[in-house]
């Protein structure tokens, strides 16, 4: 018997311990992949007859892994243990490591892969020091892709006690169509905000963005899944029911077989199946004909669009020339019709970029641009991307603790603003997106248009705002109610004693929860209020008003999305 042990490591966080949430907000496709890809070979008997693979698969955002269990199966000596850290970014390669070394000292096989590896690996030459420590404890690493039968040769040589230090695929992407579809353990899914699961219907990317690991990663020629795997992934879920989902293609919209999978998407609504999915779009989309109106008649409920900026300078630095700031306006209220609640990412950082600048750039995009979320991000130079390479070429500094990678914390210098002035405009630009009067904007935007769930707008604008304010994390690795084990701390890092760290967690937990309850009874009387106002429907702001000029007629629009929240109403009824 071969126990495989996928394991999705957390980060930690700036005191030490491991972030995890009682309850997390996304799932890891990069985990549930890799279980479809383990549990497809465990059903081939990749290991010979009479060998068989069992599969336990955790995602550590939500879980507490007992390594003691794994190293108690170990030691019992009736079978091979094999641990696999899957899909580990640059930030979670410190925690990632911190569990390899205690699972090496006890001779369990381990083997890390993710877009940390597959980046370093990429782009630079050589091995990091961070990489080398890994192969020094007996480690072996994963680059790239592990369909079309990669993670055979790995399981075979884990189980015959010969792993080699290094797997490296990264110089040829592999085949998606056809090939096994993700599975999220249940466990996971219980564990996810809503009964969440993920799933990928295509890879690579045509675009050269300066700041992005994904083209390097897993190239620039795109693969997709077929309309038939797309209806399994949602039939195998449907009959745990799940029908909830992350599609965490990096630009959905570039998939050229869009129309058919979405075709057997509302096939299988028409069925009964009641499917919602969250997409990451470009800024393009809303050009490809029906592409909008039908995704969203798909169930694509909420769109993540990368913004990036609003400088024409800042886009062309990054080699984001796909987004044109001219049709922004345009863009936005084409989704608008759709009733979606649209996301957007943003940089700040750009070498342009100052204090000042920053925070009017924000003020524009509140008072014109109808965008429900803010995703606020450092410009930072991942491992893998291009600016990374040029930064390490040219000499410039780059903090040493891969554990700030988050996109949320700085990790260099700026060329014109000081690292307290970076840092500020970080935190005042969400405190600005996020603040009452703007909340309430938002509130009142979704109410005059007519948009559906207006509570989903409520929690995303609580979620956002208080992980940031309170825990200092971005919603994207957030959840509900933070949890911290004392004897889980960063290798090096002293544990600390009972008496002291209860009451300060204690403290910490009542004032986030407090928080959390504040801003919920203020939203939602705020939201209250707005519906009771007879007149709400006549309300106007900066971003309605160039919607007229930039030729959509918002009477139009208002009846579309009103005639939308009707027939909602009357599926639900049904």
């Amino acid at each position: 018997m071969l126990d495989v042990h996928l394991i999705r490591p957390t980060r930690y966080d700036l005191d030490g311990y491991p972030l995890q949430w009682w309850r997390s907000l996304v799932p890891s496709n990069s985990l549930a992949c890799l279980t479809g890809i383990v549990e497809d070979a465990a059903t081939r008997n990749v290991l010979g007859e009479g060998v068989g693979i069992t599969v336990h698969a955790r995602d550590e955002i939500h879980a507490d892994i007992r390594l003691e269990d794994i190293i108690a199966a170990a030691r019992r000596g009736d079978r091979t243990v094999f641990v696999g850290l899957v899909g580990v970014q640059t930030n979670q390669y410190p925690r990632a490591l911190d569990i390899a070394r205690i699972l090496r000292r006890e001779g369990i096989a381990v083997c890390i892969g993710g877009f940390h590896v597959s980046g370093c690996l990429a782009m630079l030459p050589g091995l990091t020091p961070e990489l080398q420590e890994a192969i020094d404890l007996g480690v072996s690493l994963f680059a790239g892709e592990a369909e079309d039968g990669r993670i055979d040769d790995v399981l075979r040589d884990a189980y015959a006690g010969t792993l080699k230090p290094l797997y490296n695929y990264l110089k040829h992407t592999p085949n998606l169509a056809g090939a096994p579809v993700p599975v999220t353990a249940e466990a996971d899914i219980e564990r996810s905000v809503g009964r969440f699961s993920s799933f990928d219907l295509g890879r690579g990317c045509p675009f050269e963005c300066s700041f992005c690991t994904i083209i390097n990663v897993q190239g620039r020629k795109s693969r997709f899944r077929t309309p038939d795997d797309l209806e399994q992934i949602i039939r195998n879920n449907a009959a745990r029911n799940v029908t909830r989902f992350f599609l965490t293609d990096d630009n959905f919209a570039r998939n050229k077989n869009w129309e058919p999978l979405i075709d057997r998407v509302l096939k299988l609504r028409e069925e009964g199946l009641r499917i919602s999915f969250t997409i990451q779009v470009d800024t393009l989309a809303h050009h490809i004909p029906n592409f909008i109106e039908k995704v969203c008649r798909a169930g694509a409920n909420q769109i993540f669009i990368g913004l990036e900026n609003i400088n024409s300078d800042s886009l062309e630095y990054s080699k984001k020339r796909q987004n044109r700031i001219e049709e922004y306006q345009e863009m936005f209220m084409a989704w608008r019709q759709s009733g979606a609640l649209i996301t957007c990412g943003y940089i700040i950082g750009f070498p342009n970029d100052t204090y000042d600048s920053i925070m009017a750039d924000i003020e524009k995009i509140k008072e014109t641009m109808p965008i429900d979320i803010l995703y606020v991000n450092f410009l930072t130079p991942l491992p893998g991307c291009e600016d990374h390479r040029k930064a390490i070429d040219r000499g410039d500094w780059i903090d040493g603790d891969l554990n700030k990678f988050t996109l949320s914390h700085r990790v260099t210098h700026h060329n014109r603003m000081t690292d307290e002035d970076w840092e500020a405009a970080y935190r005042d630009a969400y405190a600005s997106f996020y603040s009452w009067e703007h909340m309430e904007r938002i509130l009142k935007r979704r109410h005059v248009l007519g948009a559906p769930a207006p509570l989903t707008t409520m929690h995303r604008l609580i979620c956002h705002r208080e992980t940031q304010r309170l825990e200092d994390v971005s919603a994207m690795e957030g959840g509900i109610f933070r949890i911290r084990r004392r004897r889980q701390r960063r290798h090096g890092m002293a544990i600390e004693p009972a008496i002291l760290f209860y009451p300060k967690i204690g403290w910490k937990s009542v004032h986030a929860v407090a928080g959390i309850l504040a801003t919920y009874v203020r939203l939602r009387l705020m939201r209250k209020r707005i519906r009771a106002n007879p007149a709400r429907g006549a309300y106007r702001d900066a971003s309605l008003q160039i919607a007229g000029t930039a030729g959509a007629d918002f009477g139009i629009l208002q009846t579309r999305l009103t005639e939308h929240a009707e027939r909602r109403i009357k599926r639900a009824n049904a």
